[in-house]
């Protein structure tokens, strides 16, 4: 197959953590361990999160139930045996009930996550310090960066750092071995949970052919629907098209792109260092929120997403120039507004006064089920100029 091996020369892994969300909960209460368990609907808080320390932990038949939920939230993530009755991340909490109504109910606690994901990613730059952090769950890694890392196809290194995040944290991971990003990650789903999979060039017609076109990163419902009328429904079929054929249906980029996915290529580095180009925190509300009758409700929740981005922008190091809201009706439709100052800031003041300003020009007569704020332009906020004095401030903001 002399397209198949134009993937082969590197040794890079994917790393996904198993579950991550529910399995850190899993720690917290091992008792669960045999149940399915559901993660979403909402967020520990700091006061919830000592309140719940401060007691006795509930046995497995004291905690609430999808049965008993009546909100609008949606699942967050789930155990493997909550995935067995079909429960999947984003799915609405009360589709989750009808599937597996005895499921147990836990709200998210971010802080939680935050801290073991910073736990598995030392515990691997400990052994293979050249990573791409993907997210707080998931890492490509350069094996080729370690000595002796490509050895053996780069399967005792895995083994390695399987063993080191498992005695670091606790948890479970999955790892895909392949040539490249692209097929590193699909390797990753293949085994899961505790997956240890070596994907070769040589390997594409029998495991990656096969799939369906959406196990491809990149390749969402609009654009397997628009491969699925043209009778395209797996990678296999999808490499069976003309590269010509495929850019004049997708266009020159697309199309290229996709002929060149489908035959396992993918020439992208691992990027460790890359700055962000936007923050942002959101909400979905447990009930829909009308603007006027719950006002002050609104009033505390959207302060306190200003809050919030402050805290992460300042955290991050980071300033930014343009702020916005995202609003989501009860009617599903969404719309963003956005406000560009003149200086760059991670001032929670300034950013809840300009969000305010982007809430006024938005139409607010129907019911709201979301609500977010944005930070976009960002810089490292040691490259960001003085900031402005109060009376540049009164002149942007009144």
């Amino acid at each position: 197959m002399n397209d198949a091996a134009a993937v082969s020369g590197r040794c890079i892994a994917h790393l996904d953590m198993d579950a991550f969300y529910a399995s850190v909960e899993l720690l917290r209460y091992p008792q669960l361990k045999a149940q399915p368990v559901v993660i979403g609907g909402r967020r520990r808080t700091a006061a919830s999160a000592k309140a719940a320390a401060a007691t006795e932990p509930p046995d497995a038949g004291r905690f609430e139930r999808l049965a008993d939920y009546l909100g609008r939230g949606v699942v967050t993530t789930a155990t493997y045996a909550a995935r067995e009755f079909g429960i999947r991340s984003g799915m609405a909490l009360m589709q989750a009930a009808r599937l597996c109504p005895q499921a147990v109910l836990l709200p998210a606690d971010f802080d939680e996550y935050r801290r073991y994901s910073r736990l598995f990613k030392a515990a691997i730059t400990a052994i293979a310090p050249r990573i791409e952090d993907r997210g707080i769950d998931e890492v490509y890694i350069d094996f080729d960066a370690v000595p002796g890392g490509a050895e053996q196809q780069g399967l005792p290194l895995a083994r390695s750092i399987q063993q080191a995040v498992r005695e670091r944290t606790g948890l479970g991971c999955s790892i895909g071995v392949a040539p490249n990003k692209l097929l590193a990650k699909l390797a990753s789903e293949f085994d899961k949970p505790n997956g240890l999979t070596l994907l070769r060039a040589e390997d594409l017609a029998e495991r990656v052919w096969p799939l369906a076109c959406r196990k491809i990163n990149g390749i969402g419902p609009k654009a397997a629907a628009r491969l699925e009328q043209f009778g395209i429904g797996t990678i296999g079929e999808l490499a069976q098209c003309e590269r010509g054929w495929l850019i004049e249906q997708f266009g020159r980029h697309h199309g290229q792109w996709l002929h060149e996915v489908s035959w396992g290529r993918d020439a992208r580095e691992i990027v460790t260092e890359s700055e962000p180009i936007s923050m942002s925190c959101e909400t979905t509300f447990e009930r829909d929120l009308h603007a006027v009758r719950d006002r002050a409700e609104l009033g505390a929740v959207f302060t306190s997403l200003c809050e919030r981005l402050a805290a992460d922008l300042s955290r991050h190091g980071y300033v930014g120039r343009t702020v916005g809201v995202k609003l989501r009706y009860d009617n599903f439709r969404s719309l963003t507004r956005a406000q560009t100052l003149k200086f760059h800031t991670a001032d929670a003041v300034v950013i809840r006064r300009t969000a305010g300003l982007c809430l006024k020009r938005a139409p607010l007569q129907r019911r709201l089920r979301l609500l977010g704020v944005r930070m976009g332009g960002l810089l490292p906020a040691a490259a960001a100029g003085a900031e402005p004095t109060a009376q540049e401030l009164e002149l942007e903001l009144f």
